[in-house]
């Protein structure tokens, strides 16, 4: 069985506006049809969602509500949070934070909502979310 993709929010973006990101578009409607499950996790959606509502971007808001509806949606919970919180020490005993300390880190969030679902992150992070988890570019998939 293939791993689930997970979508962090730069992938997710270019998903949604696919005017100049035709390549990107392609790709996640072939995996799609090949029957790939991707994720849209509830961190990625929220960090999405409050870039278009602040900038009034109606059309971009319901492509990304339409995307919930073909994709499994992740929601965060408990157990999702307090992995993140393990992650986000680990990452600050080592030396190798994600964030400021004062920030909430979508990142170990991210990768949290990913480990649940034995996913593959799909990000232009590699070095921060590739610490707690596999994460690859859209481009390295098949």
């Amino acid at each position: 069985m293939n791993k689930r993709l997970v979508l962090d929010t730069g992938p997710l973006a270019m998903i949604i506006f696919p005017k100049d990101n035709i390549a990107i578009r392609s790709w996640f409607q072939r995996e799609l049809q090949e029957g790939t499950e991707i994720c849209l996790p509830e961190i990625s959606d929220y960090e999405v969602r409050r870039g278009y509502l602040h900038k009034d971007l109606h059309v971009r808001l319901e492509r990304l509500d339409q995307l919930k509806r073909i994709t499994t949606y992740l929601p965060i919970n408990t157990a999702i949070m307090k992995q993140a919180a393990h992650f986000w020490a680990q990452s600050k005993k080592r030396g190798h934070p994600t964030a400021d300390p004062k920030e909430l880190d979508a990142d170990v969030i991210l990768a949290a909502q990913a480990t649940e679902v034995d996913g593959i992150v799909i990000t232009d992070n590699i070095g921060h979310i590739g610490q707690f988890i596999e994460a690859k570019r859209w481009t390295e998939m098949k």
